[in-house]
């Protein structure tokens, strides 16, 4: 049997973050030019929470929300999940499934290195299913 791999082979590197005290209408425009659904949030360099879309819609279809004025820090989870680029796959893998997680920031030494999305998660599973098979 092959061993499990890593986190660091199916996570997206240098993912792009944002300021708690950013607005909803900046997160919602860096979501959309860089293509992601996932923004972690940073405060120093300190991973402070996570910003998902579901995040962003859930708050803006509030009554009398201006995405304008209302910062990330109200809209983000404060507690994302986090995991070593080392982290065994299939341990982070079914950790998001029980949860429900949508990514896993990776950190290393601190500092955020990586994410790993459902999104990431379903081409490696397409990678190894195909190895699998190809045995």
């Amino acid at each position: 049997m092959k061993p499990v791999p890593s986190v660091q082979q199916y996570m997206s590197t240098s993912p792009h973050s944002i300021g708690r005290d950013q607005t909803l209408s900046q997160a919602h425009t860096m979501m959309r030019t860089h293509h992601v659904r996932h923004l972690p949030v940073l405060e120093g360099g300190k991973l402070v929470g996570l910003l998902s879309e579901r995040d962003l819609h859930l708050v803006e279809t509030l009554r009398d929300v201006n995405a304008a004025e209302v910062r990330v820090e109200d809209a983000m989870s404060p507690d994302p999940y986090a995991v070593e680029p080392t982290a065994a796959l299939d341990e982070v893998v079914d950790e998001m499934a029980r949860h429900k997680y949508g990514s896993a920031v990776v950190m290393q030494n601190r500092r955020v290195v990586g994410i790993l999305t459902t999104v990431d998660v379903c081409s490696a599973l397409a990678e190894l299913l195909r190895g699998r098979l190809a045995s």
